[in-house]
């Protein structure tokens, strides 16, 4: 019922708004995938986040094509282990929800979220105390997507990348 209720809702909007102007529906809690290694992840939709964060195990400083970055593990939906390199954009001093700060390493990955890829910064933090470990906030969503919070997993990723 609740997706049949979203997809009503998306034929309706395409149908009054211009093709520019529609906007995907997800729901609070979806699965997107990462790229490059194809990673797909349970992810919670966070308009109250500016940028997206990743849970990832053993983050070790790397030198790549001479500078900085990171070796870093992230484990898909179903436990299995990717590994990732990723040269480090920056470190971001992010304000956590009870007032610290905390530096987090940034690095650029391409996320797919429905049918729409981005590539975007994503901070990577010790999210094993989350049940989600990808929080996709607005840089990734804005001109893209509309949240229902009533609904979840309406979508799948389905983005045609080129490698």
């Amino acid at each position: 019922m609740q997706r049949q209720s979203a997809l009503i809702l998306t034929i309706c909007l395409m149908l009054v708004m211009p093709t520019s102007m529609a906007k995907q529906t997800v729901g609070w809690v979806e699965r997107a995938q990462i790229y490059p290694g194809e990673v797909v992840l349970k992810a919670r939709i966070d308009s109250g986040a500016k940028t997206s964060s990743l849970h990832c195990d053993c983050a070790a400083p790397v030198m790549q094509g001479g500078k900085q970055g990171l070796s870093f593990t992230v484990r898909d939906y179903q436990g299995n282990k990717v590994r990732f390199k990723k040269k480090v954009e920056r470190i971001a001093k992010v304000k956590r929800h009870f007032g610290e700060r905390q530096a987090r390493y940034v690095v650029r990955l391409g996320i797919c979220l429905g049918t729409t890829y981005k590539e975007v910064d994503v901070s990577l933090v010790d999210r094993s105390g989350m049940n989600y470990p990808l929080l996709i906030g607005r840089e990734f969503l804005k001109d893209s997507h509309v949240i229902d919070p009533a609904l979840t997993y309406i979508t799948k990723p389905a983005c045609r990348v080129e490698k």
